[in-house]
């Protein structure tokens, strides 16, 4: 049976484009996942990644329309203020005359599937949960003209409404998953995924709902990995990032686990990176990393502040995450800081926190990482335990693309405009270094310290900021402090 895997086109938004919620939303292998189970099946497997060909919505369609599947599966990922693009693309897949059935697969689809098919008439059915095994099912029911009902984890919509039959438990032992297929691109960097899930439950994360709250951490075995490595090594990649929520995994196994993959991957003289959460480092795993060609991490350190790492469900403390970050740099590697300076039940005195935390463990000294480290606020999902938490205290808004974010209500207003204030200032500063044009472009040799200028004006900023909130006078129209920052940023320049 002929099948189109499609990873569709992402269109970069333009409050979102830093988001750290953007990694696992979107480079997760899921397409390859879907589209190599299928062809394990025997089926007709064509996979279409247009974040690798470049191919506009357009583009994607007429390919659609002329290779004629019978089953389209998309990874359908959340792109903030642009998603509706993606229905709107569906919609003109069906008036081009495409009868295939559309199946949605993925986070944004897990997560909202509900919604989904109530909106998307176009969109026959939702796999829920981990995917392959579904959509591999439902290819099969088609081939067979069979129905669609009675397959696990399959959200459809039926004479009692949208229902899913029966959930589908994750697959214990991730080994036996086919390795996924990867579009022809001559990429530079191989996504890999060594695990699958995560062992802790953030509020604010969609991968514990994702996996149905079945087991939430399954590592591959090292040898499992190295297989694919060395495929991909053979196409002459040398560069590598495990897209996995966390890399090392829990407790003693998850560390020999991770010494053992080190031991064997070695010999590949490869690079890699990856992100883990920081109290899963100590000394032989920093060693073992780094002498195996690992060369950057990102640490979910998430707050500055012990009140709101727990109320995050972290389950971290600042003093593990220091202790990881002064693990990094002795062993020659400069962390990337995953955080939240802003969420909803935040105090004056949270972000006070946060700034003496990023300014002791020396997290405030480029620009680029500044920026981003005071612009992202908490952010919740439809789905994850955070939207359900602020939606039955009546302190959330549905908000984004069918109501896929929460905007929640701040306890405290002068959080709220502080950060209102200060993200409206890094994001302008970061969509400044994005041009080449600019002065402080990422990429071009800073011009007489000019980045650092700007670096330190906007750590100045937000202690004058602050200052302001703490001494309780009525707080200015945040429109008119915005102008006045973005011309003093300017000026810059």
């Amino acid at each position: 049976m002929k099948i189109i895997v499609l990873e569709h086109p992402r269109i970069r938004s333009k409050i979102r484009f830093n988001d750290i919620a953007n990694t696992p939303l979107w480079s997760c292998l899921m397409g390859g996942y879907v589209a190599s189970a299928l062809k394990a099946a025997g089926h007709e497997v064509r996979l279409i990644d247009c974040t690798v060909n470049g191919w506009d919505f357009s583009e994607t369609a007429d390919e659609i329309i002329a290779f004629s599947p019978v089953l389209l599966a998309v990874n359908c990922v959340y792109i903030w203020e642009n998603s509706g693009a993606i229905f709107a693309f569906f919609q003109n897949l069906r008036r081009a005359g495409f009868r295939g059935h559309i199946n949605l697969f993925g986070f944004y689809p897990t997560l909202a599937y509900r919604t989904i098919l109530d909106f998307s008439r176009e969109v026959d059915t939702v796999s829920v949960g981990e995917c392959e095994i579904t959509v591999k099912e439902l290819a099969s029911c088609l081939e067979t003209f069979g129905s669609v009902e009675g397959i696990a984890g399959l959200a459809h919509r039926s004479g009692e409404g949208i229902r899913v039959d029966d959930p589908r438990g994750p697959l214990r032992d991730p080994d036996l998953f086919d390795l996924p297929l990867r579009a022809d691109g001559g990429f530079r960097t191989a996504s890999i995924l060594g695990s699958r899930g995560c062992y802790n439950h953030c509020s604010f994360c969609p991968v514990p709902p994702f996996y149905n709250n079945g087991p939430l951490w399954r590592g591959r075995s090292p040898e499992n990995i190295l297989h694919e490595m060395n495929s991909l090594v053979s196409m002459g990649i040398r560069n590598f990032y495990f897209a996995d929520p966390n890399f090392i995994g829990p407790g003693k196994k998850g560390k020999e686990r991770t010494l053992r993959l080190m031991e064997l991957i070695r010999p590949l003289k490869i690079t890699f990176g990856m992100e883990t959460r920081p109290e899963d480092l100590d000394e032989e795993i920093m060693e073992s990393l780094v002498s195996s060609g690992f060369t950057s991490m990102l640490l979910g350190v998430e707050s500055g502040s012990s009140a709101l790492l727990g109320q995050l469900s972290k389950g971290s403390t600042l003093n593990g995450s220091e202790h990881a970050i002064e693990l990094c740099r002795h062993f020659g590697i400069e962390p990337e800081i995953g955080f939240l300076m802003f969420v909803p039940d935040s105090t004056l005195s949270d972000l006070g926190e946060n700034l003496k935390f990023l300014r002791k463990n020396k997290l405030l000294n480029r620009l680029d990482r500044t920026a981003n480290l005071f612009s992202h606020s908490h952010i919740v999902f439809m789905g994850t335990s955070g939207y359900r938490r602020y939606e039955k205290e009546g302190r959330l808004t549905p908000a984004g693309y069918q109501g896929f974010e929460g905007e929640i209500e701040y306890s405290d207003k002068r959080v709220a405009w502080m950060r209102d204030v200060v993200v409206f200032a890094c994001l302008h500063v970061l969509m400044e270094s994005a041009s080449f044009d600019s002065p402080i472009h990422w990429r071009r040799p800073q011009e007489q310290g000019l980045a650092k200028k700007v670096n330190d004006y906007l750590v100045k900023m937000f202690e004058r900021l602050l200052k302001n909130a703490e001494s309780l006078k009525t707080l200015d129209d945040p429109e008119m402090v915005k102008k006045d920052i973005e011309k003093e940023i300017d000026s810059y320049g």
